[in-house]
């Protein structure tokens, strides 16, 4: 509306209390939205603050389905996924596309995120036919698998496939430690395998045989539009982009600025009056929310992605045939 947009950044520390006391602080500023941490553990209380003040918060990248209105309040959004699309999209892609039928579950158990991607997982999965074999689990920080690792290596029958819901650093430390003990078959995941860090530590030696689903890819097959945007981006920070994570970022400033316009208001109630209408065309994808009543659920594909000798590549954007529901 001709007006100046400012970016005013703080630092949550991944601390559930800082967050929500830097959001009511913004908020104190004269905050118009607020764009909060990528997970409800810790976005949560950002979009809690905003959602007291009546403004519209909005998340990244956090997948869980409880980042949605119906837990945090009618102006709360999450540009992700729910894990609700993500764990059926690798399901789908495991049982339907490479025929595996057996599946040993390995969940990290410190946060919502890991825990709902997984439990999706296993409901599309058994819906498909497949067989989940155990459900085991992992906490970051353990930094020792041995115990999943001897589980799996006494089963009288191996999985297909081992599905792993972790994050770094403790994925990298997981996925190194089966194939060192020799456990060979193809590991799926979801959005946090989708880091560079993971790609250099996994190398040519363990980076393969591994697929995940995630938010975008940094390349024109994935969106024609990106070549614009990674050039803009090297012109100003001097380097090109290494991690699809730049894009929700610059994705949720754009689409901001773009439900001002259309509202034509920086009016809470008038900004998601646009959101839950409009279809939006973003370098992560196509976007459209449901309304309150169905908690904002995300309409929008998955990217699969392989990873080969410790290089990520493209599969195709994969938009599930049945969602569990959340």
């Amino acid at each position: 509306m001709g007006k100046q947009v400012e970016l005013v950044n703080m630092d949550g520390k991944s601390d559930p209390v800082t967050v929500g006391n830097i959001a009511k602080q913004m908020v104190d500023q004269g905050a118009v939205a607020i764009i909060t941490p990528s997970d409800f553990d810790f976005g949560g209380p950002a979009s809690r603050e905003a959602q007291k003040a009546g403004i519209v918060g909005i998340s990244p990248c956090a997948s869980s389905p409880l980042f949605g209105s119906e837990a945090l309040g009618d102006k709360q959004f999450t540009m992700s996924m729910w894990n609700t699309t993500m764990g059926a999209a690798t399901a789908e892609f495991a049982f339907n596309d490479k025929g595996w039928e057996s599946v040993y579950v390995i969940t990290d158990d410190f946060i919502d995120y890991t825990k709902s991607l997984s439990r999706y997982f296993i409901v599309r999965f058994d819906e498909l036919g497949g067989d989940v074999i155990f459900e085991d689990t992992y906490t970051q920080g353990q930094a020792d698998v041995s115990a999943q690792v001897a589980r799996i290596k006494a089963l009288d029958e191996k999985p297909d496939f081992i599905y792993i819901s972790s994050y770094m650093p403790d994925l990298a430390l997981m996925i190194r430690s089966l194939r060192e003990n020799g456990l060979d078959m193809p590991v799926v995941g979801g959005d946090a395998y989708d880091d560079p860090g993971l790609f250099e530590a996994l190398g040519t030696e363990y980076g393969n045989d591994i697929y995940f689903d995630t938010h975008g890819f940094l390349s024109d097959e994935a969106n024609p539009a990106y070549s614009d945007f990674a050039a803009a981006y090297e012109d100003k920070f001097d380097e090109a982009p290494d991690a699809v994570w730049v894009m929700p970022g610059y994705d949720v400033v754009m689409l901001i600025a773009e439900t001002i316009e259309e509202a034509g208001s920086i009016d809470g109630e008038a900004m998601v009056e646009v959101m839950e209408s409009h279809e939006y065309d973003l370098l992560t994808g196509k976007l459209q929310w449901g309304d309150h009543a169905s908690s904002h659920e995300p309409n929008k594909a998955a990217a699969m992605v392989e990873l080969i000798d410790g290089e990520p590549q493209f599969m195709g954007w994969v938009i599930p045939d049945s969602i569990p529901a959340p």
